[in-house]
């Protein structure tokens, strides 16, 4: 029986899963990888735990893709959230679901993940070699092969799965966009996206350290006013401005960042409305009435906070309690619902979780992920231009996309 040769370039998530399926359908696979050990950057995912996927159904999970959501319909219907859970259940690793639907593996290690793909390649018959840098060989808008520093694999199919430009120690140093150029696609600009933000505010710098839980977060356009992102969970400060779960997902809501353009507005008691957090500071300071201000807040506020709260409060720390008048009150109540942080600037794209930009969706077919401009050529996973939030989506993006390439590049 015939079978294709298909050549798979960058054994991260979606390189794994294009191979292993590829293989599964009858292809000879050749996946090339240029680091050591195959899924280097799933190893530091979710913190070193693999957020393998968010356990929810197609349509929600689209609105948590702000960059290109509908080019995903069909690799998301053809492997859905709950198809990855089958999967690696199926490859025995028992995965167990927590808060905001994020799937993990019950052992609570990436290295798991990662060692369950690699079986599932080498059970499938694929060849791992791990090489040097390649280029592409197209011969009359027709893919042949890929060449190495080393050697040469002609194939009739190619994919293309060299994640992004976040993380380069893993990797990721955008030569997929380089490939994808040399094969005449469109690479739209690429920006980091699910990274920290940065803020001049000394505030960052006094908390360091300092994570909030069950806080409310928007950010904010300067100009219009308008919340261009909104949500409620988790958040850091550090020496250089913020991170934490909600501030990944906030970035990749913001566009032309400049500084001074967005401030990031927490309300650190979102379960008091204003009435109510002014009854609770009513009776924080009658009982703490002989007290100064600045030692009557241990019980409402961490610790690190504390000082940043009474300096934008502005009045004096040794004021009694006792003191304190209603207009002081009211205005220490809007600093706690709205404590606001001017934003200056994302970090650098190497600290990114994934990359924002990539190869042009319009040229890409997504029904299966080949090449609308070189016949042969597929692509899937981060070096396309689609990303999501936080949460386990763009593992979810790679497993889909990387299966569905897979299986496209196998067919005769």
């Amino acid at each position: 029986m015939l079978s294709k040769k298909v050549v798979v370039i960058g054994a991260g998530a979606s390189g794994l899963m294009a191979s292993g399926f590829a293989a599964e359908n009858g292809a000879k696979v050749t996946l090339i990888e240029k680091n050591k050990r195959v899924g280097r950057k799933i190893m530091i995912t979710g913190k070193g735990r693999c957020n393998v996927t968010n356990n929810c159904d197609v349509q929600n999970f689209i609105r948590n893709v702000p960059v290109n959501g509908r080019f995903l319909y069909s690799a998301l219907n053809g492997f859905t959230p709950q198809d990855t859970m089958d999967f690696f259940e199926q490859l025995g690793l028992p995965l167990k679901t927590e808060r905001g639907n994020r799937v993990f593996p019950k052992s609570d290690k990436a290295v798991d993940v990662v060692d369950a793909l690699h079986d599932f390649v080498i059970e499938k018959g694929c060849k791992i070699v791990c090489d040097n840098a390649v280029s592409l060989i197209i011969e009359n808008d027709e893919i042949i092969g890929v060449k190495c520093e080393k050697e040469t694999y002609y194939a009739d199919s190619v994919v293309i799965c060299c994640g992004g430009k976040s993380y380069p120690l893993t990797g990721s140093t955008g030569d997929g966009y380089t490939l994808a150029k040399q094969a005449g696609h469109t690479v739209t600009e690429l920006k980091p996206s699910l990274v920290p933000l940065e803020s001049k505010n000394p505030d960052c710098k006094s908390m360091q350290g300092l994570s909030l839980k069950n806080v409310s977060l928007k950010i904010i356009d300067n100009k219009s006013q308008k919340a261009v992102y909104s949500d409620f969970g988790e958040m850091l400060f550090t020496h250089f401005g913020m991170s934490g779960p909600m501030i990944l997902s906030a970035s990749s809501q913001i566009r032309d960042i400049t500084d001074g353009k967005y401030s990031a507005v927490i309300d650190l008691k979102p379960a008091l409305s204003p009435e109510q957090l002014d009854k609770r500071l009513q009776n924080d300071f009658r009982e703490n009435s002989n007290k100064d201000v600045s030692n009557s807040f241990s019980k409402l506020l961490p610790r690190k906070i504390i000082v940043p709260v009474l300096k934008r409060w502005g009045v004096p720390f040794d004021k009694k309690c006792n003191s304190v008048t209603k207009e002081e009150r009211r205005r220490l109540c809007e600093i706690l619902k709205e404590f606001t942080v001017e934003i200056s600037g994302f970090r650098p794209i190497e600290e990114a979780i994934i990359t924002s930009g990539g190869v042009k969706t319009s040229e890409i077919n997504p029904k299966t992920m080949e090449s609308k401009l070189v016949k042969g050529l597929y692509f899937a996973g981060e070096v396309i231009d689609c990303d999501a939030y936080t949460g386990g989506f763009n593992l979810q993006i790679a497993w889909s996309t990387g299966r569905l390439a897979g299986i496209s590049a196998a067919e005769l």
